[in-house]
């Protein structure tokens, strides 16, 4: 399954720096606006301790993580929708993506250029962030001026297409008002309508707060209703290139459990409304990246599509239960070991095999 995040900002804020951190990327890092012209795409591991304790159990030959893919756009600015600083193509970029991922600049710089001004200690996380959204907002004004016109005469042609005509012309009233697509209310039946009209603002959004090393034990307020996540991209950076051992000193030096960026992955892979599944065995502990809400038989679709096309049930074993009863055998002699069919709905963490025929 491959689903995308973007990363985007205002220029200078440390999108590049936490892309290379992340990705252990070497990407282009600067401090002046369009350092990033086209997109980097990088693929990251979403960490998950449960791995390691199925390993620990089975001893396979490898361990593969669940896996998210995050997109490095380049810096947008005030007046993006009009193509302002090459934004028409960048806006494009972030409407490939599933979800976006806004960095903020809580961090202090001298050296770091603003539009507004050329000294880096002003900082205005709340102002940054509202001047994204609102060009992602206008954007989203002009998609919908665009379509309507077409949408209302198809609608008066076929009445199926009347809900989507309907809510396209609610929700160009709603952002007008200044207000993000997903924040509208909406029946289910108008959100499914809703996510066919590609708006940026109906893309799920999480904040990073990119804050000085002395500002990571500290709560950022809130944005848009949504705690960003503190991250420090110097030190994340720096990370990225230790040993591991040297990197668990370093972050216990620092009074941290995990890096922000662990943090991130998990954030984000949560954000796209994912959760994994299990296969554990003598080759490879594996996760699986399924929807929440997904059956059993899309979930061994995922593996291969044989495995959906001649699904006919699943041994299923709960992870608690798993690593209590030491695996499959003692889970099996417990009768913790569950045969499921296709109706059911997988859980965060179960730990599968599946019988097919084709």
């Amino acid at each position: 399954m491959s689903l995308s995040i973007g990363i985007v900002g205002l220029p200078n804020v440390g999108k590049s720096t936490l892309f290379t951190a992340l990705t252990k990327k070497s990407g282009l890092a600067a401090n002046y606006p369009f350092a990033t012209i086209d997109p980097n795409v990088g693929i990251v591991d979403v960490p998950d301790d449960r791995l390691q304790a199925l390993a620990d159990i089975v001893h396979p030959g490898r361990i593969v993580p669940a896996t998210v893919e995050f997109v490095d756009i380049a810096g947008l600015v005030k007046g993006a929708n009009d193509g302002a600083g090459l934004g028409n193509q960048f806006l494009a970029n972030i409407r490939e993506t599933d979800a976006i991922c806004e960095v903020v600049r809580y961090f202090t710089d001298e050296n770091v250029m603003r539009e507004d001004e050329h000294v880096g200690e002003f900082v205005d996380p709340a102002a940054d962030a509202d001047t994204i959204m609102t060009e992602l907002i206008l954007a989203d004004i002009q998609t919908l001026e665009k379509q309507l016109p077409k949408l209302e005469k198809e609608s008066k042609r076929d009445r199926e297409l009347a809900p989507k005509f309907n809510v396209a012309t609610r929700l160009l009233a709603w952002l007008n008002e200044g207000n993000r697509a997903a924040a509208m209310d909406m029946t289910d039946e108008e959100r499914a309508a809703a996510k066919a009209l590609f708006l940026l603002t109906m893309k799920p959004i999480l904040y990073v707060a990119n804050v000085d090393e002395d500002q990571l034990g500290e709560t950022p307020a809130a944005i848009d209703g949504v705690t960003p996540i503190p991250i420090c991209a110097k030190v994340e950076a720096e990370l990225s290139e230790l040993e591991p051992d040297e990197a668990a000193e370093y972050l216990a030096d620092l009074g941290l459990e995990r890096s922000g960026l662990e943090t991130l992955a998990q954030a984000a892979y949560h954000l796209l409304g994912l959760q994994s599944f299990f296969t554990a065995g003598e080759m490879e502990v594996k996760a699986w990246t399924v929807r929440q809400g997904a059956t059993a038989p899309q979930a061994a679709g995922v593996i291969h599509t044989d495995f959906e096309r001649g699904f006919i049930k699943a041994e299923v074993i709960g992870y608690d239960d798993y690593i209590e009863l030491g695996g499959e055998k003692g889970a099996r002699e417990a009768g913790r070991l569950r045969i499921e069919g296709k109706s059911y709905v997988m859980a965060d963490g179960d730990v599968v095999h599946f019988r097919f025929n084709v």
